[in-house]
């Protein structure tokens, strides 16, 4: 029995090697793994020529999981450095990865990853098009941004992001509400800017059909992009965030009726108390599908630290049914993030994912933090080591200030409540000052 994408196999009762992968790393029984695929709400980005792919399923009721971006740009184009945050982000535990080149050969860099990388690849068709064609942007046809969409399909990618939701009427409402920071997705001001100079419709919104019929040959998820997110608090919640999120429901109903996997992308500037009343806009007006979000970033003052500020809304984005991080270095908003950021921005992701898995009772998801207080109630370093979401930094702080008794830290010494408990309770004396 045959089948052209994962979705139309679930529909079908076909179990595919990816499903039963996923089925196995999310403790999931396969039949309801494959009933929410059949309903969209999830998915399994994976292209049939990734052949390097180690296949993760994204929905709500699975393990939050985190995307990193990466890729080159006019300054900085240095591929050496993007191959070495590629191994990174694998090591760190990444599930996904965007390639964002906009300069150079890119095609290079993309076919490295689909060949060699495990993790799910994604990238973004219309950044590509500007660099390919190498031309005024007014002057690119119609045809040469659907051409794109098929050279990435081609190339392996397993999910793109492709920006029609802002269509002419969202965008001449966006030019009527009069926003604080405009439009600050680069894929929205691209395809915005190109509409404006030719009066054009969107041509991911006009030849939709055809994309899909794209997607549906290699087997691409679509991420339906946010072209209106909001750049800024001010700018959270606004008509033309909701107008596009309702124009890009009804796409996600045509995708599925062709078998294509959707994911929906959201916000990124939001203010912490809208966030979890955004989820539930989102699953109403997209049905159910994957949310990808991109953030969100709680407050607009901390360049420099928005990971942080990403991963406290991200956190509370997943708790309230995200199922996609994408994360948010230091250099988030300041410049292209090295090697050292990309970790950081991980690492932050990755503590929103697990506490938010927590709140929603992923299943396994509290058992690792059992372990962990295991460990200290035990005093056990190695043990506590090898449990760190990061274990080279919690050994290096550890060496970093050797205290004098190895049973205790170098913070709190004799004063260590955890070992004096352990000692009192097994029935010995404790004394401090006079150890």
């Amino acid at each position: 029995m045959k089948y052209a994408t994962q979705m139309e196999a679930a529909r079908k009762g076909i179990l595919t090697e990816e499903m039963r992968a996923v089925a196995q790393k999310e403790k999931l029984s396969e039949s309801e793994l494959m009933n929410y695929m059949a309903e969209g709400k999830v998915i399994i980005p994976a292209n049939r020529l990734h052949s390097a792919l180690s296949p993760s399923g994204l929905g709500s009721m699975l393990k939050t999981k985190i995307n990193v971006n990466l890729g080159t740009s006019r300054d900085l184009t240095d591929l050496e450095m993007e191959y070495e945050k590629v191994r990174r982000a694998v090591e760190l535990g990444a599930e996904a990865i965007m390639d964002l080149s906009s300069y150079g050969d890119t095609r290079v860099f993309r076919r490295y990853l689909t060949g060699n990388c495990p993790a799910i690849i994604g990238t973004v068709p219309i950044y590509d098009a500007v660099v390919y064609y190498h031309k005024p942007l007014a002057q690119i046809t119609t045809e040469e941004w659907i051409h794109i969409v098929r050279m990435h399909a081609e190339d392996g990618v397993d999910f793109m992001t492709i920006h029609c939701g802002i269509n002419r009427e969202n965008a001449a409402r966006f030019k009527s509400a009069k926003r604080l920071t405009n439009i600050v997705s680069r894929g929205g001001s691209i395809i915005f800017a190109w509409m404006e100079m030719t009066g054009k419709e969107n041509p991911f919104f006009e030849c939709y059909d055809q994309i899909l019929d794209i997607c549906r040959e290699y087997d691409v998820t679509l991420s339906l992009g946010d072209g209106c997110r909001p750049g800024c608090l001010a700018d959270a919640t606004d008509a033309s965030q909701i107008a596009e999120l309702i124009t890009l429901g009804e796409l996600t109903k045509r995708a599925w009726e062709k078998d294509v996997q959707i994911m929906v992308e959201g916000p990124g500037h939001m203010p912490l108390n809208q966030i979890a009343a955004n989820m539930e806009i989102q699953k109403t007006l997209c049905h159910g599908a994957p949310f990808y979000v991109l953030g969100p970033i709680v407050t607009d003052v901390a360049p420099g630290y928005d990971h942080i500020t990403s991963a406290i809304g991200g956190a509370a984005a997943a708790a309230a049914g995200a199922a996609f991080l994408c994360y948010v270095t230091p250099a988030e908003h300041l410049r292209l993030p090295d090697v050292d950021d990309v970790k950081e921005g991980i690492i932050a992701a990755r503590i929103a994912a697990h506490a938010a898995d927590i709140a929603k009772g992923v299943p396994q998801a509290a058992e690792w933090d059992r372990q962990m207080s295991l460990a200290r109630k035990s005093l056990d370093w190695e043990s506590m080591f090898r449990l760190a979401m990061d274990p080279e930094k919690a050994r290096a702080y550890r060496a970093s200030s050797v205290p004098e008794k190895d049973d205790t830290c170098s913070m709190c010494g004799n004063f260590c409540a955890v070992r004096n408990m352990n000692r009192i309770l097994d029935g010995e004396i404790v004394s401090i000052f006079d150890e």
